[in-house]
């Protein structure tokens, strides 16, 4: 699973990455601890352009009665997310990526949780594959998105058996096409991101609470 990402990338930075052409964002701010329920900044298409602004991390489906079930929906398993009654309607028509600077995981190590910090060896954000839903009870709507997951690459193995879909620079077009319904094409994207390009490293356990945020939790032991 994804539970947990750091995210400290600069604004021309994003804009340039994922050719941002409008910025609307209630909230953006650095953060070293992202948890689940929060809003995280992301990129979704429009049909004509690519828009940065922000949805709150946990998907609930348009149909729930309760809002609350996102809490349970911060991933989905790419394998079945073409499938599942809660995500194949979002998987067709709206796609989105969630940009990160790294995630966090946790090895199970003679019984304890040790967490690891996991970021691209070049610096550039990561973009997880995600999808997100308007769900609304007549008085209230609520803007969500949930991360999609994939086998673990060599590298997380290791640590852990699921990670997140990062998708490379070639694949962000296609994927935020709200036009495209191929999901034959768009289940190619879900692949482990290459193991060599990746870097992981121990950190302090001081992130297992969402309430600590600051930029020593990246230090590597």
């Amino acid at each position: 699973m994804c539970g947990r990402f750091t995210f400290f990338e600069q604004l021309q930075s994003l804009q340039k990455h994922f050719n941002i052409t409008i910025t609307a964002l209630d909230e953006y701010q650095e953060s070293y601890n992202v948890a689940p329920t929060q809003q995280v900044v992301t990129v979704r298409n429009d049909g004509q352009q690519n828009r940065l602004g922000t949805l709150r991390w946990g998907f609930i489906p348009s149909w729930s009665k309760d809002p609350k079930i996102g809490y349970k929906m911060i991933n989905a398993r790419g394998e079945t997310v073409h499938e599942k009654n809660s995500f194949r309607t979002a998987f067709k028509k709206r796609r989105c990526i969630i940009p990160a600077s790294g995630f966090y995981e946790w090895k199970n190590v003679n019984g304890k949780k040790q967490p690891y910090h996991i970021q691209l060896k070049n610096g550039d954000p990561l973009a997880f594959a995600g999808l997100w839903e308007t769900w609304s009870d007549g008085d209230e709507a609520i803007n969500s998105c949930t991360i999609i997951t994939t086998e673990a690459n060599e590298l997380m193995r290791d640590i852990h058996d699921r990670m997140p879909v990062i998708l490379t620079p070639a694949d962000y077009e296609r994927w935020l096409d709200p036009t495209m319904i191929d999901s034959e094409e768009l289940l190619s994207y879900l692949e482990p991101y290459p193991a060599g390009d990746m870097i992981a490293y121990e950190v302090s356990t001081d992130v297992n609470s969402p309430y600590n945020n600051h930029e020593n939790l990246i230090n590597s032991l």
